[in-house]
């Protein structure tokens, strides 16, 4: 009796050994070869005379002529407004439109030339500036559409002028709109984008 118990488990231990075999030369021996390839490219690598580790400082050495800022010394630019949106069933909701201009530059002054305000056909609907306005350093200014000014419509725009006597530092310009008459208010911001600009003199 012992003898026919003990050979289905003999059997069973015989399948359990060559499934071990299959999966130690399905699995592990590609593994093991694999990070032995890898260590002799890495090696190969190392070898190479132009090759050094990387560091933190070598990733923050770029060349400064590509990086996506530099100074400039004026620009038109285009800002997005909403006199208003829609909501619910496509109801117009008012808002309040400010537009902020903001001088970067630590050291010097710049000039806002011209601040024209557009409907959504694009048709001009008024000047926002009588006469070039100085910007000290680190200094702001804002222009406002009242909230019950419907003239620009939900794509109005800001076209703003600037210029510099020397390379500064961009600007930041923005428009913010504002309407907390009810309950749930609502506020967002859109930032200018350039049309055009003098850079920085070769």
């Amino acid at each position: 009796m012992s003898d026919a118990t003990d050979e289905p488990i003999e059997k069973i231990e015989k399948i359990v050994r060559y499934l071990k075999l299959i999966v130690f030369l399905i699995v592990i021996v590609p593994m093991v070869a694999l990070a032995a390839i890898m260590q002799l490219r890495f090696q190969s690598v190392k070898e190479d005379p132009n090759f050094h580790m990387p560091s933190v400082r070598d990733a923050a050495r770029v060349d400064i002529d590509s990086l996506p800022w530099h100074p400039v010394s004026g620009q038109t630019l285009y800002v997005p407004a909403y006199s208003h949106i829609f909501h619910q069933d496509g109801v117009p909701r008012l808002l309040t439109v400010t537009l902020s201009v903001r001088n970067t530059d630590r050291k010097n002054e710049i000039i806002v030339s011209s601040v024209k305000y557009f409907d959504s056909s694009g048709k001009e609907v008024r000047s926002m500036l009588r006469k070039p306005l100085k910007l000290s350093p680190l200094a702001s200014t804002e222009f406002v559409v009242e909230q019950k000014d419907k003239k620009g419509g939900s794509g109005a725009s800001f076209i703003v002028d600037w210029q510099s006597g020397q390379p500064v530092s961009h600007p930041v310009v923005e428009s913010v709109m504002i309407d907390t008459s009810n309950a749930q208010g609502i506020s967002f911001v859109r930032s200018a984008t350039v049309l055009d600009e003098v850079a920085k003199p070769e």
